[in-house]
Protein backbone atom coordinates (compact mmCIF):
# COMPACT_ATOMS: atom_id res chain seq x y z
CA UNK A 1 0.00 0.00 0.00
CA UNK A 2 1.30 3.56 -0.53
CA UNK A 3 2.42 5.42 2.38
CA UNK A 4 -1.03 7.49 3.76
CA UNK A 5 -0.72 9.74 6.43
CA UNK A 6 -4.22 10.80 6.01
CA UNK A 7 -7.54 9.10 5.18
CA UNK A 8 -10.55 11.63 5.22
CA UNK A 9 -13.85 10.29 6.13
CA UNK A 10 -16.68 12.19 3.89
CA UNK A 11 -20.29 11.64 4.48
CA UNK A 12 -21.51 10.09 0.98
CA UNK A 13 -24.97 11.65 0.94
CA UNK A 14 -23.34 15.65 0.97
CA UNK A 15 -21.91 16.30 -2.69
CA UNK A 16 -20.65 20.04 -1.28
CA UNK A 17 -18.85 18.01 1.00
CA UNK A 18 -17.24 15.38 -1.03
CA UNK A 19 -16.34 18.73 -3.50
CA UNK A 20 -14.49 20.31 -0.40
CA UNK A 21 -12.86 17.11 0.46
CA UNK A 22 -11.38 16.47 -2.49
CA UNK A 23 -9.47 20.22 -2.16
CA UNK A 24 -8.27 19.14 1.72
CA UNK A 25 -4.97 17.45 0.92
CA UNK A 26 -5.60 14.04 2.75
CA UNK A 27 -3.69 11.35 1.42
CA UNK A 28 -6.68 9.38 0.88
CA UNK A 29 -11.03 9.86 0.78
CA UNK A 30 -13.24 7.72 2.56
CA UNK A 31 -16.36 7.98 1.01
CA UNK A 32 -18.72 6.79 4.18
CA UNK A 33 -21.60 5.15 2.90
CA UNK A 34 -22.50 3.59 6.49
CA UNK A 35 -22.26 5.49 9.80
CA UNK A 36 -22.48 9.15 8.75
CA UNK A 37 -25.62 7.99 6.24
CA UNK A 38 -29.04 8.90 7.34
CA UNK A 39 -30.97 5.59 6.49
CA UNK A 40 -33.41 7.17 4.06
CA UNK A 41 -30.69 8.35 1.99
CA UNK A 42 -28.38 5.06 1.61
CA UNK A 43 -29.58 4.60 -1.49
CA UNK A 44 -28.96 7.80 -3.40
CA UNK A 45 -25.65 7.97 -1.35
CA UNK A 46 -24.88 4.81 -2.77
CA UNK A 47 -25.65 6.58 -6.27
CA UNK A 48 -23.68 9.26 -5.29
CA UNK A 49 -21.00 7.63 -4.20
CA UNK A 50 -20.34 5.49 -7.73
CA UNK A 51 -20.92 8.57 -10.11
CA UNK A 52 -18.06 10.03 -8.28
CA UNK A 53 -15.30 7.55 -7.79
CA UNK A 54 -13.96 7.58 -11.28
CA UNK A 55 -13.99 11.79 -11.49
CA UNK A 56 -11.81 11.82 -8.66
CA UNK A 57 -9.31 9.09 -9.18
CA UNK A 58 -9.27 11.15 -12.88
CA UNK A 59 -8.14 13.89 -10.42
CA UNK A 60 -5.57 12.29 -9.16
CA UNK A 61 -7.38 11.67 -5.58
CA UNK A 62 -7.40 8.27 -3.89
CA UNK A 63 -10.72 6.63 -3.16
CA UNK A 64 -11.80 4.26 -0.94
CA UNK A 65 -15.59 4.09 0.33
CA UNK A 66 -16.92 2.35 3.84
CA UNK A 67 -19.91 0.38 2.91
CA UNK A 68 -22.63 -0.73 5.33
CA UNK A 69 -23.40 -3.70 7.42
CA UNK A 70 -26.17 -6.09 6.40
CA UNK A 71 -28.23 -8.89 8.34
CA UNK A 72 -25.93 -10.81 6.78
CA UNK A 73 -22.86 -9.21 7.40
CA UNK A 74 -21.73 -6.67 4.68
CA UNK A 75 -23.91 -5.18 2.19
CA UNK A 76 -23.47 -6.55 -1.31
CA UNK A 77 -25.41 -4.27 -3.22
CA UNK A 78 -23.05 -1.37 -1.79
CA UNK A 79 -20.13 -3.57 -2.91
CA UNK A 80 -21.19 -4.23 -6.62
CA UNK A 81 -22.07 -0.29 -7.22
CA UNK A 82 -19.36 0.83 -5.68
CA UNK A 83 -16.13 -1.76 -6.95
CA UNK A 84 -15.58 0.04 -10.66
CA UNK A 85 -11.93 1.71 -12.48
CA UNK A 86 -10.43 4.02 -9.64
CA UNK A 87 -11.56 2.43 -6.30
CA UNK A 88 -8.48 1.62 -4.27
CA UNK A 89 -10.71 -0.34 -1.69
CA UNK A 90 -13.30 -0.85 0.34
CA UNK A 91 -13.59 -0.06 4.27
CA UNK A 92 -15.63 -2.34 6.46
CA UNK A 93 -16.50 -1.82 10.04
CA UNK A 94 -17.04 -3.99 13.09
CA UNK A 95 -15.13 -7.78 11.60
CA UNK A 96 -15.84 -10.37 14.10
CA UNK A 97 -13.30 -12.15 13.26
CA UNK A 98 -11.14 -13.31 9.89
CA UNK A 99 -14.14 -15.18 8.66
CA UNK A 100 -15.99 -12.32 8.19
CA UNK A 101 -12.80 -10.61 6.40
CA UNK A 102 -12.55 -13.63 4.18
CA UNK A 103 -16.88 -13.02 3.02
CA UNK A 104 -15.75 -9.81 2.74
CA UNK A 105 -12.92 -10.21 0.20
CA UNK A 106 -14.86 -12.60 -1.05
CA UNK A 107 -17.61 -10.26 -2.10
CA UNK A 108 -15.40 -7.57 -3.65
CA UNK A 109 -14.15 -10.58 -5.77
CA UNK A 110 -16.94 -11.11 -7.15
CA UNK A 111 -17.08 -7.37 -7.84
CA UNK A 112 -14.40 -7.21 -9.26
CA UNK A 113 -15.56 -10.09 -11.64
CA UNK A 114 -18.80 -8.37 -12.58
CA UNK A 115 -16.56 -4.69 -13.49
CA UNK A 116 -14.24 -6.61 -15.81
CA UNK A 117 -11.29 -5.94 -13.23
CA UNK A 118 -8.62 -7.49 -12.43
CA UNK A 119 -9.08 -10.10 -9.19
CA UNK A 120 -7.39 -8.45 -6.25
CA UNK A 121 -7.02 -5.12 -7.61
CA UNK A 122 -9.24 -3.77 -4.77
CA UNK A 123 -7.64 -3.75 -1.11
CA UNK A 124 -9.56 -3.94 1.80
CA UNK A 125 -9.43 -2.36 5.32
CA UNK A 126 -10.82 -3.52 8.38
CA UNK A 127 -11.81 -1.07 11.16
CA UNK A 128 -11.29 -3.60 13.94
CA UNK A 129 -13.62 -2.53 16.66
CA UNK A 130 -14.84 -5.66 18.10
CA UNK A 131 -12.90 -7.49 21.11
CA UNK A 132 -12.65 -10.75 19.25
CA UNK A 133 -11.48 -9.17 16.17
CA UNK A 134 -8.70 -6.85 18.00
CA UNK A 135 -7.52 -10.29 19.46
CA UNK A 136 -7.16 -11.97 16.35
CA UNK A 137 -5.61 -8.98 13.97
CA UNK A 138 -2.30 -11.36 12.88
CA UNK A 139 -5.04 -13.62 11.24
CA UNK A 140 -6.60 -10.52 9.76
CA UNK A 141 -3.49 -8.89 8.80
CA UNK A 142 -2.57 -11.99 7.08
CA UNK A 143 -5.57 -11.80 4.23
CA UNK A 144 -4.07 -11.05 0.94
CA UNK A 145 -6.44 -9.01 0.18
CA UNK A 146 -6.34 -6.58 2.98
CA UNK A 147 -3.33 -3.69 2.52
CA UNK A 148 -4.00 -2.17 6.22
CA UNK A 149 -5.81 -2.71 9.76
CA UNK A 150 -7.41 0.62 11.34
CA UNK A 151 -6.91 0.42 15.48
CA UNK A 152 -8.92 3.65 16.41
CA UNK A 153 -9.54 4.73 19.82
CA UNK A 154 -12.64 7.12 19.57
CA UNK A 155 -13.90 8.35 22.95
CA UNK A 156 -17.41 6.30 23.43
CA UNK A 157 -16.52 4.22 20.54
CA UNK A 158 -17.27 0.87 19.35
CA UNK A 159 -13.52 -0.40 20.91
CA UNK A 160 -14.04 2.02 24.24
CA UNK A 161 -17.47 -0.25 24.48
CA UNK A 162 -15.92 -3.33 23.82
CA UNK A 163 -12.75 -3.30 25.45
CA UNK A 164 -14.61 -1.54 28.57
CA UNK A 165 -11.98 0.72 29.02
CA UNK A 166 -12.06 4.33 30.05
CA UNK A 167 -11.30 6.57 27.61
CA UNK A 168 -8.53 9.74 28.26
CA UNK A 169 -6.46 12.09 25.97
CA UNK A 170 -3.12 10.42 27.06
CA UNK A 171 -4.36 7.52 25.57
CA UNK A 172 -2.61 4.72 28.55
CA UNK A 173 -5.53 2.81 28.43
CA UNK A 174 -4.98 1.86 24.10
CA UNK A 175 -1.61 1.68 24.34
CA UNK A 176 -1.40 -2.04 24.20
CA UNK A 177 -4.77 -2.63 21.79
CA UNK A 178 -2.99 -0.35 19.41
CA UNK A 179 0.51 -1.80 19.67
CA UNK A 180 -0.88 -5.32 18.93
CA UNK A 181 -2.48 -4.07 15.80
CA UNK A 182 0.69 -2.74 14.81
CA UNK A 183 2.47 -5.48 15.41
CA UNK A 184 0.49 -7.68 13.62
CA UNK A 185 0.32 -5.01 10.06
CA UNK A 186 3.41 -4.64 10.61
CA UNK A 187 4.28 -8.55 10.61
CA UNK A 188 2.14 -8.89 7.45
CA UNK A 189 3.72 -6.11 5.41
CA UNK A 190 0.91 -4.53 5.93
CA UNK A 191 0.16 -0.34 7.20
CA UNK A 192 -1.24 0.24 11.06
CA UNK A 193 -3.86 2.75 10.85
CA UNK A 194 -4.50 4.99 14.02
CA UNK A 195 -7.30 8.05 14.99
CA UNK A 196 -9.78 8.67 15.58
CA UNK A 197 -9.87 11.84 17.49
CA UNK A 198 -13.49 13.17 17.39
CA UNK A 199 -12.77 16.91 19.20
CA UNK A 200 -12.75 18.37 15.81
CA UNK A 201 -11.98 22.05 17.41
CA UNK A 202 -9.17 20.71 19.48
CA UNK A 203 -6.54 20.59 16.72
CA UNK A 204 -3.41 20.70 19.09
CA UNK A 205 -4.83 17.40 21.43
CA UNK A 206 -4.87 16.13 17.28
CA UNK A 207 -1.66 16.69 17.32
CA UNK A 208 -0.45 15.10 20.15
CA UNK A 209 -2.84 12.16 20.29
CA UNK A 210 -1.13 11.72 16.21
CA UNK A 211 2.75 11.91 17.88
CA UNK A 212 2.04 9.10 20.17
CA UNK A 213 0.26 6.91 17.64
CA UNK A 214 3.62 7.39 15.07
CA UNK A 215 5.68 6.68 18.16
CA UNK A 216 3.79 3.76 18.59
CA UNK A 217 4.64 2.59 14.97
CA UNK A 218 1.54 3.75 13.01
CA UNK A 219 1.34 5.22 9.48
CA UNK A 220 -0.84 6.92 9.47
CA UNK A 221 -4.85 7.64 10.72
CA UNK A 222 -8.35 8.54 9.63
CA UNK A 223 -9.65 12.12 10.16
CA UNK A 224 -13.13 13.18 10.39
CA UNK A 225 -12.80 16.84 9.42
CA UNK A 226 -11.01 18.71 6.56
CA UNK A 227 -9.13 21.01 9.32
CA UNK A 228 -7.38 17.77 10.97
CA UNK A 229 -5.24 16.76 7.42
CA UNK A 230 -2.78 19.32 7.66
CA UNK A 231 -2.37 18.54 11.24
CA UNK A 232 -1.67 14.68 10.65
CA UNK A 233 0.07 15.07 7.32
CA UNK A 234 2.45 16.74 9.34
CA UNK A 235 2.71 14.15 12.27
CA UNK A 236 3.60 11.44 9.70
CA UNK A 237 6.00 13.10 7.09
CA UNK A 238 9.74 13.37 8.18
CA UNK A 239 10.56 16.90 9.34
CA UNK A 240 13.46 18.46 7.26
CA UNK A 241 15.82 18.02 10.83
CA UNK A 242 14.75 14.92 11.11
CA UNK A 243 16.01 13.57 7.34
CA UNK A 244 19.17 16.01 8.04
CA UNK A 245 19.86 14.04 10.60
CA UNK A 246 19.62 11.06 9.46
CA UNK A 247 21.74 11.86 6.17
CA UNK A 248 24.27 13.23 8.58
CA UNK A 249 23.96 9.19 10.23
CA UNK A 250 24.94 7.87 6.71
CA UNK A 251 27.91 10.19 6.19
CA UNK A 252 29.08 9.29 9.66
CA UNK A 253 28.75 5.36 9.01
CA UNK A 254 30.24 5.77 5.44
CA UNK A 255 33.27 7.51 6.85
CA UNK A 256 33.50 4.79 9.26
CA UNK A 257 33.36 2.67 7.05
CA UNK A 258 36.39 3.79 4.84
CA UNK A 259 38.88 3.64 7.87
CA UNK A 260 37.80 -0.30 8.42
CA UNK A 261 34.85 0.05 11.04
CA UNK A 262 31.29 -0.97 10.87
CA UNK A 263 30.56 1.34 13.64
CA UNK A 264 30.91 5.24 15.02
CA UNK A 265 30.04 7.91 17.21
CA UNK A 266 27.59 10.10 15.84
CA UNK A 267 26.04 12.92 17.59
CA UNK A 268 27.09 11.38 21.01
CA UNK A 269 25.15 8.42 20.20
CA UNK A 270 26.86 4.81 19.05
CA UNK A 271 25.81 3.58 15.49
CA UNK A 272 26.06 0.56 13.06
CA UNK A 273 24.58 -0.43 10.00
CA UNK A 274 21.16 -1.78 11.79
CA UNK A 275 21.09 2.41 12.68
CA UNK A 276 21.77 3.44 8.74
CA UNK A 277 19.12 0.72 8.10
CA UNK A 278 16.75 2.77 9.60
CA UNK A 279 17.80 6.04 8.46
CA UNK A 280 17.98 5.04 4.75
CA UNK A 281 13.95 3.91 5.63
CA UNK A 282 13.08 7.31 6.80
CA UNK A 283 15.03 9.44 4.53
CA UNK A 284 12.86 6.76 1.53
CA UNK A 285 9.85 7.83 3.64
CA UNK A 286 10.60 11.59 3.38
CA UNK A 287 10.85 11.39 -0.48
CA UNK A 288 7.46 9.66 -0.68
CA UNK A 289 5.92 12.05 0.65
CA UNK A 290 7.31 15.03 -1.12
CA UNK A 291 6.99 13.14 -4.54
Amino acid sequence: MKPTRSFLFVPGNREAMLDKAARAGADALILDLEDSVPPAEKEAARALVAGRIAGLAAEGQRVWVRVNRSPHLYDFEDILAVVRPGLEGVVVSKPGGPEDVHTASSMVAEAEHRAGLPIGSVGLIPILETARSMQLCHEIAQIPRVTGLVGVTARNGDVARALGYVWTPEGRESEYMKSRVVMAARAAGKAPIGGLWQQIRDLDGLARSSALDRQLGMAGELALHPTQVPVINRAYTPTPDEVAYYEGMIDALDAALKQGRASAMYEGEHIDIAHVKTARDIIALARSMRD
